[in-house]
């Protein structure tokens, strides 16, 4: 029996311990390929579509998920709001040359995702084929609809056309669809200047009227203030002109009765005196001076008033 030499010996076990271990670590890298082939994740605001031999089957959410190696693969959806942008040239209802940059932000509806990706292959092949060219269109539009010079003062209106315009061509494809915007609108210079010299003489027109309702304010202000004074004036006259009319008509009213009160006492003492000789020889007593008469004419006159009768 023929023994091999020890450095021949070592050799042949180096060499079956390295390829124990070179099998080893390819069964390591196998697995892990296979474990990467097997796990995957979704992030969030981005749904995922599994696709078996080219063909789409599922559709998963956020998350760790498993899938089979080497056969699944896995695209990933956005369903976040995204923004497209378009440049076009469009013409305005007077068919004015003009050059725009539109925008719409919208969305893929989540439960309408695979649909989606079934019928046009992702968002890219979805803008590039459906939604960039119905956006152009609605916005040349919208445009056509006004005048340059409504597009520049009224801008929210054009704006809520085009997206009105864009629902309704948008209604049946799964996505919805949130805010348009337009912006960078560029109009021939020769209009631009016009505009600016009709704002001018607009400003200077604003300007003027307001000077002369200034005016007319300050005339009016003045008429009143002279109305005011008049009627102040009146009022005043009236008020003495009332003043004197009242009290001349007191006056006149007391007069009245004072006249009424003595006519009154002296109809009293008139009938008094005729009642009652006693009261009349009374009053004569009363007014008489203590003088005698020097004259006494006819019979019965007596000085003393019938003295003797009084005694009698």
């Amino acid at each position: 029996m023929t023994t091999l030499p020890k450095d021949i010996a070592n050799l042949s076990t180096i060499k079956s311990k390295g390829k124990g271990a070179l099998a080893m670590v390819a069964g390591l890298l196998f697995a892990l390929i296979l474990f990467s082939q097997t796990m995957y994740t979704v992030d969030e605001g981005h749904v995922g579509i599994i696709k078996r031999f080219g063909q789409a089957t599922e559709q998963v959410n956020p998350g760790l998920h498993v899938k089979l190696p080497f056969v699944d693969k896995v695209e990933i959806l956005e369903i976040r709001t995204r923004k497209n942008v378009e440049k076009l040239n469009a013409s305005t209802h007077e068919q004015m040359p003009v050059t725009a940059e539109v925008s719409i932000n919208w969305t893929v509806n989540r439960d309408q995702a695979f649909d989606l990706f079934k019928s046009y292959g992702g968002l890219s092949q979805f803008e590039s084929r459906i939604l960039d060219p119905k956006l152009r269109s609605a916005t040349k539009d919208a445009l056509a609809r006004y005048k340059a010079e409504e597009i520049i003062q009224n801008r929210s209106r054009v704006i809520a056309q085009i997206e009105d315009l864009l629902i309704e061509e948008m209604k049946e494809y799964p996505v919805k669809l949130d805010s348009a915007q337009l912006e960078n609108l560029g109009l021939p210079q020769k209009y631009i200047q016009s505009i600016e010299t009709k704002q001018t003489e607009k400003n200077l027109a604003a300007a003027e009227k307001h000077r002369l309702e200034r005016q007319n304010l300050e005339a009016q202000r003045e008429v009143n203030t002279a109305n005011a004074k008049r009627d102040a004036a009146k009022a005043t006259a009236d008020g003495k002109a009332y003043a004197i009319q009242t009290e001349a008509i007191a006056e006149a009213e007391a007069i009245r009765l004072k006249g009424i009160a003595e006519a009154e006492a002296i109809k009293k003492k008139a009938e008094a005196l005729r009642e009652s000789q006693t009261l009349v020889d009374y009053v004569r007593a009363q007014q008489w001076n203590g003088q005698m008469p020097t004259t006494i004419m006819g019979s019965d006159q007596s000085v003393l008033w019938n003295m003797t009768s009084k005694k009698q």
